[in-house]
């Protein structure tokens, strides 16, 4: 009900150190003044412990189960370069098939709790006896990398994520209308009438979360929804501050 983080089993990802810093290589001496309030980009890569010119994109995505998110999550991880979903943490047990970093990164209550106290979790939610939490240590190595990270998460732990790094890039998925949403949950053959009823009842409270999102795109078109969601990511990466750096290196070049 929005509280599955899938990753694709194809989709391969590097492993994870959580001791290991991260050296930029660049020289980067932190933003000019203290961070308070909203941060600028400078800052949010400050926060991460990288160099903004070598540092990809963390993009958030949301939907009400049923939506389609996953489907279409999973073709623009696919068929875009330079793109992964992030692993998030979690206490509960793996299931058939599932590896460690690959779908999650399984740890027990200890290790998560540790997580928690020593702040190595960017935002982490508990959904009935399990918690699910994204790692500070993981996401910086990517993006220090210059990876695009596409996180498919709640919207709790999206506006926790929203808090924490204001320029991270917040889409929302939207179903045409509550009927439709209805209709496809139905056609799922594996879902009664009871739990129909309850995730509607969650799909109207996420629906309400929807407006504090940067980007909303409504699934009726499965293509042309993957298009809204490409048009995002593209126009992502081609913003000046992150192309500033390629840009001075071209100029460099009419000296």
């Amino acid at each position: 009900m929005g509280a599955h983080r899938s990753t694709p089993a194809c989709t391969p990802h590097p492993s994870v150190n959580l001791s290991k810093p991260v050296t930029p290589k660049v020289p980067f001496l932190g933003p000019a003044r203290p961070i308070s309030g909203r941060l600028s980009i400078s800052e949010v890569r400050w926060w991460l412990g990288v160099a903004l010119p070598q540092t990809g994109s963390i993009f958030v995505l949301s939907a009400p189960s049923g939506a389609g998110k996953s489907t279409l999550a999973k073709r623009l991880v696919a068929e875009t370069p330079g793109l992964i979903f992030s692993i998030s943490f979690t206490t509960r047990p793996p299931r058939p098939g599932e590896v460690h970093g690959r779908e999650y990164f399984f740890v027990d209550d200890a290790t998560f709790d540790q997580m928690i106290a020593e702040e190595g979790l960017l935002e982490w939610v508990q959904v009935y006896a399990n918690r699910y939490g994204t790692g500070k240590a993981w996401l910086r190595e990517q993006l220090a990398q210059g990876v695009d990270i596409l996180l498919d998460i709640e919207t709790v732990g999206a506006m926790n994520v929203k808090k924490a790094l204001p320029e991270a890039v917040m889409i929302f998925l939207l179903p045409p209308s509550a009927q439709v949403l209805a209709q496809r949950l139905r056609g799922r053959g594996d879902t009664d009438d009871a739990q129909i009823a309850l995730r509607m009842a969650h799909a109207r409270h996420e629906m309400e979360q929807a407006f504090h999102y940067d980007h909303l795109v409504v699934n009726d078109d499965q293509e042309t929804a993957y298009r809204g969601m490409e048009a995002i990511v593209l126009a992502e990466r081609a913003r000046r501050a992150r192309m500033e750096s390629t840009a001075r290196q071209i100029l460099q070049t009419f000296n």
